[in-house]
């Protein structure tokens, strides 16, 4: 799994439905803090979203400050997962936003890069479904790259070092990851151990992921996991944790 772009950590999206109720309910101070935690998770990858879909920064910054705002008043409340997931009711009001927007402008002629997208449904709703689907995996690979490196952080093991560096150099041989891994870690490992090392990162990255997408799910029933991998386009490079979780392997 190659790292996104340094801003791309914004992205990260990890569905908490309980914080959310929370969010909603009271107009405390912790309702407020509830809020505030929920609207980072989802800012940056709001934004991403909205650039692709009108292809203007400013624009996609304003709408996400709308999206800010109305988050913060309680306009997601309604959000339940036994609904359906939290990212499809997040695509669809976003893709409103947007919509509402041209109409609030009253544009007789659309920007060629949004007029398909507006114009005809059927292609819109296949590419903005693409795209808000594309954002969202990156986020939660994002977020993945992250607690690899809390992981290392709390054990000592070089797992997100040793996998960030062959995510970036996917040509490197482990005589060249060790000379990385000695540099920046002081650590000296033979050509066998720096082969182990890498298939535990990588192991331990799926596991990561998996746990990721259970969350965003609210679930971690073993069919919908599958299913959401399968959709995201995942699923063969987490199918050895699926088969560990389920103690096949």
């Amino acid at each position: 799994m190659e790292p996104n772009e340094p801003d791309a950590r914004l992205t990260a999206i990890d569905t908490h439905w309980s914080k959310l109720f929370e969010a909603h309910k009271t107009n405390g101070e912790t309702t407020t803090a509830a809020q505030q935690e929920e609207l980072l998770r989802y800012y940056g990858a709001v934004r991403r979203y909205l650039v692709g879909i009108v292809h203007d920064a400013g624009v996609a910054e304003e709408l996400t400050q709308d999206f800010a705002v109305r988050f913060l008043r309680g306009d997601f409340k309604r959000a339940d997962p036994e609904r359906g997931r939290f990212r499809d009711f997040l695509k669809t009001a976003l893709r409103h936003l947007a919509r509402d927007y041209w109409r609030k402008k009253e544009l007789r002629a659309l920007p060629k890069s949004c007029s398909e997208r507006f114009v005809a449904p059927a292609l819109a709703d296949d590419c903005l479904d693409r795209l808000f689907l594309d954002r969202w995996r990156e986020a939660l690979l994002d977020r993945t790259w992250d607690a690899l490196a809390r992981l290392q952080d709390r054990t000592g093991q070089p797992y997100h070092t040793t996998l960030r560096y062959k995510a970036e150099h996917p040509k490197a041989r482990s005589a060249e990851l060790g000379d990385h891994l000695s540099a920046c870690r002081h650590i000296e490992l033979t050509p066998e151990a720096i082969r182990q090392l890498l298939h535990r990162a990588r192991e331990k990255f799926a596991d990561l992921l998996v746990d990721a997408v259970g969350r965003s799910l609210g679930s971690a029933h073993p069919g919908k996991l599958e299913q959401e991998l399968v959709e995201l386009d995942l699923l063969d490079y987490c199918r050895p944790s699926l088969a560990r979780r389920a103690g096949t392997v």
